[in-house]
């Protein structure tokens, strides 16, 4: 690697870019994260009793909620009462240098504050104001407060989502509070980019609604086309086949036999050369249409099968595939461990966390400081970030 490629690596590319994070819970936060992770200098500013998510365990890592050690490193921690003179007095200087805000209060909150979009960039124009709210800035339920369930329940994710023999099922990870996070980040790199040429920052609203309904893409206009509300199908894709998972002698295997050449490749390994013949299988389309049948055939070869040998069998032929593991049997898998995405958290005792998910220029951008501490107090965030305080930001 060269030696530039290095020192960007090890800095971040966002070096000398102040954030302000006034964000709670996850998808704000976890914006924040990532630019932090990319250089930005970024200010936690939690409410007297803190950020709500430090207390959302068990499990615990330390003294906080595992959810909130993944979504805060990066930060220096500070305590604001804003309902106080002297906290909104401390809150202006800050945004005075900086030059990204966060926030995720309810619609209306931080303007009865006094730090509402138009304020805030009145007072410093090249600040870039970022929104996050549940429901979006139109429409009935604009004041509502929400959370990353309730908005898989309302934009059909949890409908499709399950056996289709029970009931409508969550995601089993805040899967619209991170996605809502990264369409934020990627705002705010688009904006930073903007501000170059113009001088001034902008306004972004993100909200979890809208995230979920990306995640709903093809669902939405799937139903649009055909007229027909796609179900739940388990681990099957509804549109490809097959394309699920299979039980096998000791575990469960996923298959992705996703055209006709890796259909015809997975009954090869199978012994089952007729399947590939027969015309109800002759494509992908068919074998949608007969996927119950398909899945049967598969299914009683599978069986005889142990998960490892078969993988290795499958994927010799070019057949894609993966075992179906919790989450301690894919911390401990040696592929997992080869990534150089687990990396240890600074102050944690040896807990590793995952790195931001990119190489750049061949490495993995590291981890350099942990969450900040539940009793963050201003005096020691002045010394470690004094220029913050004042006008004279050091750009």
């Amino acid at each position: 690697m060269h030696e530039e490629a290095t020192e960007i690596k090890a800095r971040g590319p966002l070096i000398g870019i102040r954030v302000l994070d006034l964000s709670e819970n996850l998808a704000g936060p976890f914006c924040g994260q990532v630019l932090g992770d990319l250089g930005a200098d970024v200010i936690k500013v939690e409410r007297p009793g803190g950020d709500p998510a430090r207390d959302w365990g068990p499990p615990f890592a330390g003294e906080d909620s595992a959810l909130f050690v993944a979504a805060n490193r990066h930060k220096t921690g500070l305590r604001l009462d804003l309902t106080t003179a002297g906290g909104r007095e401390s809150l202006g200087r800050l945004i005075d240098g900086s030059d990204v805000l966060i926030q995720s209060f309810r619609p209306g909150v931080i303007e009865r504050l006094g730090f509402g979009a138009d304020a805030v960039r009145s007072r410093n124009p090249r600040i870039i104001y970022c929104s996050v709210s549940a429901w979006g800035t139109r429409g009935p339920l604009r004041e509502a407060a929400g959370y990353d369930p309730l908005l898989q329940a309302f934009a059909g994710l949890m409908s499709v989502t399950g056996d289709p023999e029970g009931g409508p099922v969550r995601s089993g990870t805040s899967l619209v509070d991170t996605t809502a996070g990264m369409w934020l980040t990627i705002a705010v790199l688009a904006a930073l980019r903007e501000r170059e040429s113009t001088g001034l920052g902008t306004r972004l609203d993100v909200s979890l609604l809208g995230a979920a309904l990306t995640l709903m893409g093809y669902h939405l206009l799937g139903v649009q086309a055909t007229g027909r509300v796609p179900g739940r199908h388990g681990t099957a894709f509804p549109s490809i086949a097959p394309y699920e998972s299979f039980e096998t002698a000791d575990g469960r295997l996923m298959i992705a036999a996703a055209n006709d050449r890796l259909f015809t490749a997975l009954c090869s390994v199978l012994e089952r050369t007729d399947l590939a013949a027969d015309e109800l299988y002759a494509t992908n389309a068919l074998r949608v249409l007969n996927r119950a049948s398909l899945r049967d055939e598969i299914g009683g070869v599978v069986r005889t099968w142990r998960t490892g040998t078969l993988m290795e069998a499958l994927l010799a032929a070019g057949v894609p595939c993966a075992p179906i593991q919790d989450a301690a049997e894919a911390l401990a898998h040696p592929q997992t461990e080869l990534t150089g995405l687990l990396v240890e958290l600074p102050g944690s005792s040896g807990l590793r966390v995952v790195a931001l998910p990119i190489e750049w220029n061949g490495a993995v951008f590291p981890v350099r400081a942990g969450v900040p501490a539940r009793d963050a107090e201003g005096t020691q965030d002045r010394q470690m970030h004094p220029q913050a305080y004042g006008k004279e930001a050091d750009r």
